[in-house]
């Protein structure tokens, strides 16, 4: 299993925003006061940030990433398996730990899809409590999504007039529409029910042939229409002035594969640009290829094999719907947003400018 931050390694520059830090402790007020901690379950992973306050943001100082697979088999069950359970409570048992030790004083612990839907989720969040003592918040799609894109922010060049923001996830796909006015930002965000977990339950995850991807791709394309229409975003595409940004392990995992490298270096990754043409051209060599020829490779590893092709296919009807041209890639995004949120709160409970 994969227990480091980003593929096996705790992300290096973990800072946000900068700026010189203090030590929480006595007399300290608003953030400086607290170690903060957020953790994001998902459909397929379970992660995990620790972090002390700067004066611009936070900087890392522990992380963990597990894949976890809990929404494995949701689709045809409607349930949370037992060894789903088991597996993802063994990962929340570890973050736990890592809290207690780092002296977190506060904390954001959210559950996506996967908690929206199952049946027994009632269940699987009494057995998070009592067997680590941590407590799951449910959170809507919207506000994961908005998580997503506050987490993302700094990633947005400053010259981009609008945001096409998407997060493939394991049991969902949020897209998140960001327009930049005088007046401030303005969002719009749409869930759709379709990830990489589901889609490859669906169609299958190991030899995919040319046909049975195109309708992956083209049941995806459907869903983007509405969300389309609702702003114009094809229209704005061909204007110029649109920047899109993927958050999600299809696109980290596509970068780390386009530069080669010998393992996944998130400082590498995060922040670089991928152009359409490399995207889609990875995608096909990858789908071309058997399981084992894609674990063999040391971005994407046995955990992520069977869930790669799927995520290849959301991401090329995303594409194809909106021909920017090219995406930047975030190793980031809702829990970097958690704790982002955490800072704020912290400072304006005492009134303490974050400074």
């Amino acid at each position: 299993m994969v227990d480091a931050e980003s593929h096996g390694r705790v992300p290096s520059g973990g800072e946000a925003g900068g700026g010189r830090r203090r030590r929480a402790g006595q007399g300290a007020r608003g953030r400086w006061a607290h170690v903060y901690a957020a953790l994001d379950l998902g459909t397929n992973n379970c992660r995990l940030l620790v972090a002390r306050p700067t004066a611009g943001g936070f900087r890392v100082i522990d992380a963990f990433s597990r894949i976890v697979r809990l929404g494995e088999g949701l689709g045809a069950s409607g349930v949370i398996s037992e060894a789903a359970m088991g597996r993802t409570v063994e990962a929340l048992g570890v973050c736990a730990a890592k809290m207690r030790r780092r002296g977190v004083t506060r904390a954001r612990n959210v559950a996506t899809e996967t908690c929206r839907k199952a049946q027994n989720c009632d269940a699987f969040l009494e057995r998070v409590r009592a067997e680590t003592d941590l407590e799951l918040e449910i959170i809507s799609a919207g506000e994961e999504a908005r998580l997503a894109v506050s987490g993302c922010m700094p990633l947005v060049v400053e010259e981009a007039r609008h945001a096409l923001v998407f997060d493939i996830g394991g049991g969902s796909t949020e897209l998140i529409w960001l327009h930049r006015g005088r007046d401030g930002n303005r969002v719009d965000t749409i869930s759709l029910p379709i990830g990489v977990v589901t889609l490859a339950e669906r169609y299958g995850g190991d030899a995919v042939s040319r046909e049975f991807y195109a309708d992956m791709v083209a049941e995806v394309a459907v869903g983007l229409v509405p969300f389309d229409r609702r702003h114009g975003i094809a229209e704005r595409v061909a204007g110029g002035g649109v920047q899109m940004l993927g958050t999600s392990g299809t696109v980290t995992t596509l970068a780390g594969v386009h530069l080669d490298l010998p393992r996944y270096d998130r400082s590498r990754v995060d922040g670089s640009w991928l152009s359409f043409d490399d995207a889609l051209a990875i995608s096909d060599r990858l789908r071309a290829m058997s399981c084992a020829e894609r674990a063999a490779n040391p971005c994407i590893g046995v955990e992520r094999a069977d869930l790669v092709v799927a995520g290849c296919a959301i991401l090329e009807a995303i594409c194809r719907t909106w021909p920017v041209g090219r995406l930047r890639v975030a190793d980031r995004g809702i829990r970097e947003g958690v704790l982002q949120a955490l800072l704020r709160a912290a400072d304006r409970e005492t009134g303490a400018a974050p400074v």
